[in-house]
């Protein structure tokens, strides 16, 4: 008998290192604005008002607190030595393309952080979780670490939620986390579809792959997550991404398809085999027919999907249909913001439009879905979790509070080797795992 779930997000709260230093090839609008002057307090700001919003209106909204950079456990396994200052100024006058990735505040992006499978899949009736390896970006591939310490400190009941290691960080098991998966399902607390959306096959050198960019996910990584997940064959869509469409900045799936319930919202450049995938899901999907929301190139061609990450967007219930969660500049495109004044008189299952600024994650590349990390949780399994991390309203206030008092206004790529820059952020972040009451996280609090 299914039970009664929810979908909880959890968000990332911007960093303080927040910053452009264009080091993501392959988004074009990370590198659209490199070296431009960010503003971390701003960004943070931002970030805790979509997340408010959405509390507000009911849903079950969650804090990941941000990584510690620079990190200096990086650029010592690299062979820079000393003091933390030293080893700042090393790395900033000999190699300044590690400093900035060491410094990167890119864990923002919990979209990436993990995939994340409901009990109500999994054989043994756990909720699973596997970090991200984020292999082909260094900056990226140095977050699984304390990513799988935030998850098992939040997750902490063995009862309720299982936790496995990272993929081994290769490119052969190159895995973005739940940015190239989305599940659906008649109920969050039915048995779901699981739909693993990847860019190429990477033991097959003759399979399609884009030219111009890389593919990040392989069907090998997403393969290996759905068995540690024991997740059941019969509610598995193994999808291969378009590569035109990787290679034309659609690095990750979720800048070009979202799906929530029964409902997938995607552009006609998705899926390599778009008729397949659609059959197989419907095939699968139990409990409620599949309502596919299609965009073709005629309505929004996907350089302006690009540019305004309309598809980067949340999909959230509401009791009167889909409420549709987009960045401001959905409004800025013209071809986009008329296809959603279309698609509200439509009658279909989207029903709401509601814009968000989000525009210094944008700014990098990151639009209001890759700011969460979907966890589907039972009233047991709500229950169970660290409820600390749960944003309320006093929470809410506080953490306005700590991002105000520790945050700066304006940061720039030569600012990161600051060694005061540092000293800020870890006292910051100690005081954040107070507050959210996570413990000891981070490498400098052990």
């Amino acid at each position: 008998m299914a039970k009664h779930a929810v979908e909880a997000n959890f968000d990332g709260l911007v960093g303080p290192t927040h910053n452009y230093a264009g080091l993501s090839w392959g988004n074009v609008a990370s590198k659209s604005n490199v070296n431009a002057v960010s503003n971390p307090r701003e960004a943070a700001l931002q970030g805790l008002a979509k997340m408010k919003r959405l509390s507000d209106r009911g849903y079950v909204q969650g804090v990941l607190p941000p990584h510690e950079r620079p990190h200096v456990p990086s650029l010592k396994a690299l062979g820079f030595s000393g003091t933390d200052a030293q080893i700042l100024a090393q790395a900033a006058k000999s190699s300044p393309s590690i400093m900035a990735a060491v410094a990167s505040a890119s864990s923002m992006w919990t979209a990436n952080a993990a995939t994340v499978s409901p009990s109500a899949d999994t054989d043994d009736h756990r909720v699973h979780f596997t970090p991200a390896n984020l292999s082909a970006k260094f900056h990226r591939s140095i977050e699984h670490r304390v990513t799988g310490r935030m998850l098992k400190s939040i997750f902490a009941d063995e009862g309720y939620f299982a936790h496995h290691p990272a993929l081994p960080s290769v490119s052969h098991f190159g895995d973005e986390g739940a940015a190239n998966h989305t599940r659906l399902c008649g109920g969050y607390g039915e048995p779901g579809v699981e739909l693993f959306v990847y860019g190429q096959i990477a033991f097959n050198e003759q399979a399609p792959a884009p030219k111009k960019y890389p593919a990040r996910q392989t069907l090998e990584a997403s393969q290996a997550i759905a068995r540690l997940h024991g997740l059941k064959n019969g509610h598995l869509v193994f999808a291969q991404q378009n590569p035109a469409a990787i290679d034309a900045g659609v690095f990750h799936n979720d800048v070009i398809a979202v799906g929530n319930g029964n409902t997938l919202f995607y552009h006609e450049m998705a899926f390599l085999d778009e008729q397949r995938v659609l059959s197989d899901i419907r095939a699968r999907l139990t409990g409620a027919e599949l309502e596919a929301v299609r965009v073709s190139s005629g309505e929004v061609p996907i350089a302006d999907a690009v540019a305004s990450y309309l598809f980067n967007s949340q999909l959230l219930n509401t009791p009167d249909g889909m409420l549709l969660a987009v960045p401001g500049e959905c409004r800025e495109v013209p071809s986009v913001s008329k296809y959603l004044d279309k698609l509200l008189a439509s009658g279909g299952p989207i029903t709401a439009v509601e814009v968000f600024d989000v525009k210094q994650s944008m700014r990098n590349g990151g639009g209001p879905a890759c700011l969460r990390l979907r966890v589907v949780l039972n009233d047991d399994e709500l229950k169970a979790m660290h409820r600390g991390v749960i944003l309320t309203d006093a929470l809410y206030e506080r953490l306005t509070t700590w991002v105000e008092a520790h945050y700066r206004s304006e940061l720039s790529r030569d600012d990161l080797a600051d060694p005061m820059l540092l000293e800020e952020v870890r006292k910051a972040l100690d005081e954040l795992t107070g507050i959210l009451g996570l413990g000891s996280i981070y490498d400098f609090q052990m």
